[in-house]
C-alpha cells in the first residue's frame, strides 16, 4: 500500500474486555497472560488486546480471522457500535471513544456506512425505498433523496430494478441493494462485516468483482471483514490478520504469502494457489541497462552487445517509458545514417503495472519473449520481467 496516501483513521492500542472487571483483564494481559488463561482466572474475555494499525484515504482494507478471532468486534469498535475498554480510534482529529453522544452520531453519519451479512432488508420497500432509507431517517428532501439513492443503485449495476421487492431479488441482488444504501449516505468510510459471506460461491466470487471495479471507481476507504482467506487475498489492498484478539501480521496479500509473520500464518495459508494472487513485482528484475531518446544507434547497439540483449527499453531522464528499440531496428537505423534513435522505436511490447497478476503475465509473452516492462501510474520503468522468471516464481508456488 502506498504510505504517502493520507492516513484516514489511526488505531493505537485498542483494547476490548468482555466483563465487570476489565481492568483485572488487562493487568494480567500486561504481564504475559493470553485470552484463555484470563478467561480461566478472572472470568473476563479478552475480546480485543492492544491492536494499532491505520487505514489509508481510498484502500480496501481487510480485517481477517478464524471465528472467535476478533474481526467482528474491531470493525464494531471502529463506529463505536461497542465501547473499547481502552485505546484510540481517530478519523479526522476525533477520536470516536471520547465522544458524546451527540457528537457520535454526527460522526457515524459524517463518516460510517455499514454493510451487513444478512442484507438488513424491509420487505415491505421497494428496492429505491430500501436505497433511500438511510437518507430519509436524515430528512433529506424526497425528490432529492430519489435522485441520490437512483444514482447509487446505477453504480452497483441495479438500475431498473427500482420497483422491484426484496424476495423478487436473487441474495446478490439483494446484498447490492444494501450496497447502494451505503454509497446513498456517501459516508467517507464504508464498513462491511461478512458482508458477502451469506451468498453462495458463484455468486460471492460476482459480488468480490463488482466490489474491485466500484473500488475503482469510486476509491471509497473500505475496511472488510472475512473470515475467509481466499477473499481477503483477492479484494484486500492490505490484510490485518487476527487471532485471539491480537494482530499477527499486517501487509499485503502477497507479503502474507511470501513473508508470513509465524508458524501460525505459515498453516494459515497452507493449501492457497499462490500463482493466483502473486504478483509482477514478484518476478520483476532489475533492467540491466536502458537507452536513452537522444542516443544515436550506435551508442544503443554497443549497449545491447556488452549486456548480450537483442532489445532495450527507451526512457527519458526521469525513467519514463518511451518506448523499445530492437537490434535490427538499431541496425536499420546505423544503415540510414540516423544519429538518433527516436524515429525507430516501437510500442510492439507488453508493460504491466507492479501489481498485475503473476498468472497473467505468461501468456504476454511474444514469440520473441520479449522482457515485460513494469512500470508505475507515471509510467516510470521500475523493472522487466522475462519469461523464465515466471517459470521460477509460479514452480517455486507449486512447491510451497
Amino acid at each position: 500500500m502506498d504510505e504517502q496516501r493520507p492516513v484516514k483513521i489511526k488505531v493505537r492500542g485498542v483494547s476490548k474486555v468482555f466483563g465487570k472487571q476489565p481492568q483485572k483483564a488487562l493487568a494480567l494481559r500486561d504481564q504475559g497472560l493470553k485470552r484463555p488463561e484470563i478467561l480461566e482466572k478472572t472470568g473476563q474475555t479478552l475480546g480485543l488486546s492492544n491492536i494499532s494499525f491505520d487505514v489509508y484515504q481510498g484502500e480496501l482494507l481487510v480485517i481477517m480471522g478464524l471465528s472467535g478471532s476478533g474481526k467482528s468486534t474491531l470493525i464494531r469498535c471502529l463506529n463505536r457500535l461497542i465501547d473499547t475498554t481502552e485505546g484510540e480510534i481517530i478519523i479526522e482529529g476525533e477520536n470516536i471513544p471520547t465522544l458524546s453522544d451527540k457528537a457520535l452520531l454526527a460522526c457515524r453519519r459524517r463518516h460510517f456506512s455499514m454493510v451487513f451479512q444478512n442484507f438488513a432488508l424491509f420487505p415491505h420497500r421497494t428496492v429505491q425505498q430500501n436505497a433511500e432509507f438511510g437518507l430519509e431517517i436524515r430528512g433529506i428532501d424526497k425528490q432529492e433523496r430519489q435522485k441520490i439513492a437512483h444514482t447509487a443503485l446505477q453504480q452497483v449495476g441495479l438500475e431498473g430494478w427500482e420497483n422491484a421487492y426484496p424476495n423478487q431479488l436473487s441474495g446478490g441482488m439483494q446484498q447490492r441493494v444494501g450496497l447502494a444504501r451505503a454509497l446513498a449516505n456517501d459516508a467517507s468510510v464504508l464498513l462491511m462485516d461478512e458482508a458477502f459471506s451469506a451468498l453462495d460461491p458463484l455468486i460471492r466470487k460476482d459480488m468480490q468483482q463488482e466490489l474491485l471495479q466500484l473500488q475503482t471507481r469510486m476509491q471509497k476507504t473500505t475496511v472488510f471483514i472475512t473470515h475467509d482467506l481466499d477473499e481477503a487475498l483477492n479484494i484486500g489492498d492490505r490484510i490485518v490478520l487476527l487471532k485471539d484478539g491480537e494482530v499477527i501480521q499486517i501487509g499485503t496479500p502477497e507479503q502474507i504469502l511470501t513473508q508470513p509473520a509465524d508458524d501460525y500464518v505459515r498453516r494459515f495459508i497452507e493449501g492457497v494457489d499462490r500463482s493466483r494472487v502473486l504478483t509482477a513485482a514478484s518476478a520483476m528484475r532489475p533492467l540491466r541497462t536502458t537507452a536513452r531518446e537522444s542516443d544515436g544507434p550506435r551508442t544503443a547497439l554497443h549497449r545491447m552487445r556488452d549486456h548480450a540483449i537483442d532489445s532495450i527499453y527507451v526512457t527519458d531522464r526521469d525513467r519514463t517509458l518511451l518506448g523499445l528499440l530492437e537490434a535490427e531496428a538499431a541496425t536499420v537505423a546505423i544503415q540510414q545514417g540516423a544519429d538518433s534513435i527516436k524515429r525507430y522505436l516501437t510500442q510492439d511490447f507488453r508493460k504491466v503495472s507492479p501489481d498485475e497478476p503473476l498468472q497473467h503475465l505468461f501468456a504476454m509473452f511474444s514469440e520473441k519473449s520479449l522482457p515485460i516492462a513494469v512500470v508505475d501510474e507515471q509510467q516510470h520503468l521500475l523493472g522487466v520481467v522475462v519469461k523464465g522468471a515466471v517459470l521460477d516464481e509460479l514452480a517455486k508456488a507449486g512447491e510451497q
